[in-house]
């Protein structure tokens, strides 16, 4: 591996994933330091003399400052590249008390002196050692994946920049670049220029929160002074495969998790939208007022699309507001082939959508998308005198921080607007076609081999396929009620063993799978039971990375990790 050569560089090494300097000296934490320039290099500071009161902006410190930084810069990038070799660990796995027990000499208690800067980059090595490369091809574990080196400059300049979000007068270009994001998502969801407002979020479960939030005020804005008290008994609408945040969000809203009506969907994951009618009316029996319902684009587990369209005309006949939780399916929107699926969001009140899944922008990145300009205003806004003069010289319409219910807020937004820049549209849409490419891809191998079978038999909306793996002791077994009870509590005797006094191992066949799976660090790959499907395998592709061989390759090793079960 060839690296970029810069004074003082830092290194992994690909041996021992050691720090070295440019003397190929270890740093601290082992023996050695940074140590004298070879024939023809500049002179370099000894790290392990120097603290971070040297840094900058100590007077004369801009050299230290440099040489620690490209030090620094040098491991990320040794990082990066780790992260992109497919015959590199995707994690190093140790136990809680191993990773607490000063494991390698990392030791994660926090001193009363001050350490050097060279334990410091020790400490930057040994963090990102062991961590989990969820940049790496064959990390299908989460539904945002992969590192789009545009995005980490983003967040790198992001980070530089350090400011925050809530007044114009600390974050100009920022917040114009947040205005002009959320009109084109919301130009692309299909609102009319003259409606459409949102903000980012730390996560799609706060934007699923201010959906609630900003809905429940439309209907109640009594409730902003006064309290629930106030109101009658709510109902809100979910499907019964939608995200948990929804649940949340009424409990922390005060209206109760008992006030969210669950939905039944069809066996693929997709909400029913007579049954949604018959929810409502049956509510409305019970002396509830509904006023709110959750349609989900692209559901966690099985990558559903709820039939939008259908939705919204129950949705209008009773009056209730739609969201649309597009958190995971947004993405589609980005694709001329894909976005079909979506076809009936733009009838939404208010949409989610996280750029940080499918479109691959580094996380945190999400929005809340709503169509009524104003509204968010309306609900949050508290206008406090020491942020929100009403005499300042600009527009004080770029003053958004009484839209949230936050104060101070991260800039999520630029690394995206760099994304987009970067790509354009098109490049965004190219990516989620090749994502789902390599989900057909795995659909397409499963059904051809005897050791797999799919959850869904039919081909996958989304990204999403679900999967069991059938070991050879269950493979004569015909699928029933006692394959699914071996498959779920383990088929096989073992001998006594003290975490199971009676000889049977309780352990189920995919998470005894997925623990060897971390332990070796080769791939990693998400599961869970759901419904009346005993535990099985989920694989999601959000990184445009990932390539059919490692399909192939993920395939494999489930087989030979699991295959004496």
């Amino acid at each position: 591996m060839e690296y970029l050569k810069l004074p003082g560089e830092v290194k992994v090494d690909d041996k021992g994933d050691r720090i070295m300097g440019s003397s190929n000296k270890p740093l601290a934490g082992q023996k050695g330091g940074l140590g004298s320039p070879g024939a023809g290099e500049e002179p370099h500071a000894d790290l392990s003399q120097i603290y971070s009161k040297d840094l900058l902006p100590t007077t004369g410190g801009e050299r230290v400052t440099c040489i620690f930084f490209q030090e620094l810069v040098n491991i990320l990038i040794g990082y990066i590249f780790k992260s992109n070799e497919r015959s590199s660990k995707i994690l190093d796995f140790h136990h809680p008390h191993q990773l607490k027990d000063n494991l390698e000499g990392f030791s994660l208690d926090l001193p009363d002196q001050p350490e050097p800067l060279e334990q410091i980059l020790v400490d930057c090595r040994d963090t990102l050692k062991y961590g989990v490369k969820t940049g790496h091809p064959r990390f299908f574990n989460q539904l945002s994946s992969g590192l789009d080196l545009i995005g980490l400059a983003g967040e790198w300049l992001t980070s530089t920049a350090n400011t925050n979000m809530f007044t114009y007068e600390v974050s100009p270009v920022f917040l114009l670049m947040e205005e002009i994001l959320l009109k084109k998502m919301q130009s692309i969801v299909g609102w009319a220029e003259e409606e459409g407002d949102g903000i980012f979020c730390p996560g799609g479960a706060i934007s699923n929160l201010y959906s609630i939030l900003v809905a429940r005020y439309d209907f109640y804005p009594e409730v902003k002074t006064k309290g629930m008290s106030a109101l009658p008994r709510l109902a809100l609408f979910t499907s019964e495969h939608s995200h948990y945040s929804v649940r949340k969000s009424a409990a922390v809203l005060g209206m109760g998790s008992d006030s969210v009506q669950v939905v039944p969907c069809d066996e693929s994951g997709k909400m029913i939208p007579w049954e949604l009618e018959s929810s409502i009316i049956e509510a409305k029996a019970k002396g509830l007022v509904p006023f709110y319902v959750n349609a989900t684009a692209g559901t966690t587990v099985y990558g559903a699309v709820d039939p939008l369209a259908a939705i919204a005309v129950v949705c209008h006949q009773h009056q209730l507001w739609l969201h649309v939780d597009a958190a995971w399916g947004g993405g589609l929107l980005m694709s001329r082939r894909h976005r079909v699926k979506l076809q009936g969001i733009e009838r939404a009140s208010s949409v989610t959508w996280n750029p940080h899944k499918m479109m691959g922008a580094p996380l945190q990145c999400s929005a809340i998308l709503l169509k009524k300009r104003g509204l968010l205003q309306e609900c949050n806004q508290l206008c406090a005198d020491y942020l929100f003069q009403n005499d300042k010289h600009y527009d004080m319409s770029y003053d958004t921080g009484d839209k949230t219910i936050q104060c101070g807020r991260h800039v999520d937004a630029f690394k995206l607007w760099l994304m987009w820049k970067a790509k354009g549209s098109e490049g965004f849409g190219s990516q989620v076609n090749k994502c789902l490419e390599n989900a057909e891809y795995l659909y397409k191998q499963l059904q051809r081999r005897a050791d797999f079978k799919l959850v869904l038999e039919s081909k996958p909306e989304h990204s999403n396929v679900c999967f069991w793996y059938i070991p050879p002791s269950l493979r004569k077994l015909p699928p029933g009620p006692e394959r699914n009870r071996r498959l779920h509590k383990g088929g096989r005797k073992k001998k006594a063993h003290h975490h199971c006094p009676d000889g049977i191992l309780k352990l189920q066949v995919a998470p005894q799978i997925k623990a060897k799976m971390m332990e070796e660090g080769t791939t990693m790959i998400g599961y869970q039971p759901l419904g009346s499907n005993v535990n099985f395998f989920r694989c999601v592709f959000s990184n445009p990375a990932t390539q059919q061989e490692d399909v192939d390759f993920l395939l494999e090793e489930i087989a030979r990790l699991g295959y004496n079960l």
